[in-house]
């Protein structure tokens, strides 16, 4: 037997610097120590767990007998390195909040356009990878176009262009999503979401039937099919629930809809909660902000939010929106919560600030409701604020200006630029888009951004990929499985409350939504496809500079998918780093 005569090598082999012995199930019994030939001495090799041998024999050749054993000085293992991931390599994120557009609207044709004469012209890089976009199928036999409780309506996907940006605003009602989605058959958004507003001004064109069935390629939203060519889109990310924009916009710092705690006006757009409490699911304003509608339902929300965590961990963040300086006089001497601008694409003006666009103010924590000016520029973002968080869009570019770039911003855009259809368009939100990310690339701190780029709702827009049901509920407004039941009808999430296991009104998740992440980390030219929702953004800050702590209270932060797919944290660098810069009227790289 070999197993006794080796039992006193491997305790040797140990005590002289081989360093702990192996399990013997680890070590290969039969097989002597390699060796290699280095300058006329024998140096052990080195296997997968440390150096096979720490022995050095001296001798002229290899079948010469040893004559004296020596001892090898321990070589150092090599250490482990520290897995790289957003906490290691991120400073700033930085999060483009738009508004009301659905994953085929925008990117259902991409990676290829019409391309038509007198539009800005697209052409992919090779070797795009396609996304879950509009087949041949869909485009030329949509079931939408053979269910005939959709009327004259039933009508296939068409191509809306660039003459055609400003559009009527579709219904993104709770409800009136869910019915659309017709089960997950995906056929009734023409009945159902299509078109239930005028068209937005006297520039608009005539609207075609069937209008949520229209989308966008990339001769009119050039500037995003251009980000998603040089860094990583998403297409299975999804509204974190059902409904419109104030839904959208507390998911993305909560995920948690349950919890209104005091309301004035009625309670319009809000509905039982399980255990006595009360679910937010349509558009109100936040209680007490000054520019508030006095006749608007109005509401406040208890729990926490992503900025009572930033706070307690001591982190720089803000939310920044046009028209939140209400000092600010517009070029049109517009001020005060009638500040506004007129979009000359759509013909329709509007004020700036639209306050149930702001998710902060509905938290007392973090409201600022009489929008208190911060401090000074080196205080942005810093406890202690008299701006509390809450800013003006100006007030992100004069505090980076100068050399104050909060570690957590989120930027929302003046309204007639945020992309809502009735009242902005494609073409607006894309020069707010350039210019917001061309002014962040040439930032000595790019090398440590990400820019998440991410949309509060659908709108009602088509879209033909039905939602993994996550979270269900059962009330008077839900409708997707059955009258009064939404997914399963069981809630998995909880309310803020303790008492509240089951917190209804957040049946989810909603409708698709597109997500970029623009970054010198992000993967170029990549699709991901795992699935996300709102919260996920909420999950990378968490990850980033809180140590992986969630919410809690029901938030759906415990579900989501994670955002590092679209990184690429493997190299100690980032490799996308050269300058992406475009022109903020077509869209189009203006250098590269």
């Amino acid at each position: 037997m070999l197993r006794r005569p080796l039992l006193p090598l491997l305790a040797f082999l140990s005590a002289v610097g081989a360093g702990p012995c192996a399990p013997a199930a680890r070590v290969p019994l039969v097989s002597r120590p390699a060796v290699t030939a280095r300058g006329g001495m024998l140096t052990p090799t080195w296997g997968p767990h440390g150096p096979k041998s720490a022995l050095r024999f001296a001798g002229a050749a290899p079948a010469a007998r040893p004559q004296r054993l020596a001892l090898a000085a321990p070589r150092p293992l090599p250490q482990p390195q520290p897995a790289r991931g957003p906490a290691t390599v991120l400073r700033h994120i930085v999060v483009i909040y738009s508004e009301n557009v659905a994953f085929d609207h925008y990117f259902g044709t991409y990676p290829k356009a019409l391309n038509p004469p007198g539009e800005p012209a697209f052409a992919a890089l090779p070797h795009t990878p396609r996304v879950d976009g509009l087949t041949r199928a869909l485009l030329t036999a949509n079931p939408t176009s053979a269910n005939s409780a959709n009327r004259d309506q039933a009508v296939n996907p068409f191509r809306l262009d660039r003459s055609q940006a400003a559009t009527a605003d579709q219904s993104h009602a709770y409800r009136a999503e869910q019915l659309a989605f017709d089960h997950g058959r995906m056929d009734l958004f023409p009945k159902y979401t299509s078109a239930k507003s005028l068209p937005p001004g006297p520039a608009a064109p005539p609207q075609p039937k069937g209008l949520a069935m229209g989308y966008f390629d990339g001769n009119t939203v050039t500037a995003v099919w251009n980000y998603a060519q040089h860094y990583a889109l998403e297409d299975r990310s999804f509204g974190t629930t059902f409904g419109p924009s104030t839904v959208g916009a507390i998911n993305l710092i909560s995920g948690q809809t349950n919890g209104v705690s005091r309301t004035v006006n009625g309670r319009n757009g809000i509905v039982p909660g399980g255990a006595g409490s009360l679910t937010d699911i349509s558009d109100s304003d936040p209680l007490g902000d000054r520019c508030s509608g006095p006749s608007h339902t109005q509401f406040t929300l208890g729990g926490n939010n992503i900025g009572d965590l930033l706070n307690a961990a001591h982190i720089s963040w803000g939310w920044f929106q046009g028209g939140f300086n209400l000092e600010a006089v517009n070029p049109d001497g517009s001020t005060g919560c009638l500040r506004g601008h007129k979009s000359l694409v759509t013909g329709v003006t509007l004020t700036d600030y639209l306050p149930y666009h702001e998710p902060f103010q509905y938290y007392p924590s973090t409201a600022n409701p009489t929008h208190r000016r911060p401090t000074s520029l080196a205080m942005i973002g810093k406890p202690g604020d008299a701006a509390n968080h809450q800013y003006d869009l100006g007030d992100f570019f004069a505090a980076v200006r100068a050399g104050n770039f909060p570690a957590v911003s989120f930027l929302k855009a003046p309204a007639f630029e945020d992309g809502h259809a009735g009242y902005s368009d494609p073409l607006d939100e894309q020069r707010y888009l350039v210019q917001v990310v061309n002014f962040l690339e040439q930032r000595p701190e790019w090398t440590q951004t990400a820019v998440i780029l991410a949309y509060d709702d659908s709108d009602g827009w088509y879209d033909h990929v039905a939602s993994p049901q996550v979270n269900g509920s059962s009330g008077p407004e839900d409708a997707y499985t059955s009258p009064g039941v939404c997914g399963s009808g069981s809630p998995k999430l909880a309310g803020i409350a303790a008492n509240n296991p089951r917190a209804q009104g957040r049946c989810g998740y909603g409708p698709r939504v597109p997500l970029l992440v623009i970054s010198p980390w992000a993967r170029p030219n990549f699709v991901g496809s795992e699935v996300t929702d709102q919260t996920s953004i909420l999950r990378l800050i968490e990850d980033t500079f809180l140590k992986g702590k969630r919410l809690g209270h029901g938030s759906y932060d415990a579900l989501s998918g994670s955002l590092d797919p679209l990184f690429d944290f493997s190299h100690p660098q980032p490799q996308n780093t050269r300058l992406l810069l475009l022109d903020e009227s077509t869209g189009e790289i203006a250098k590269h």
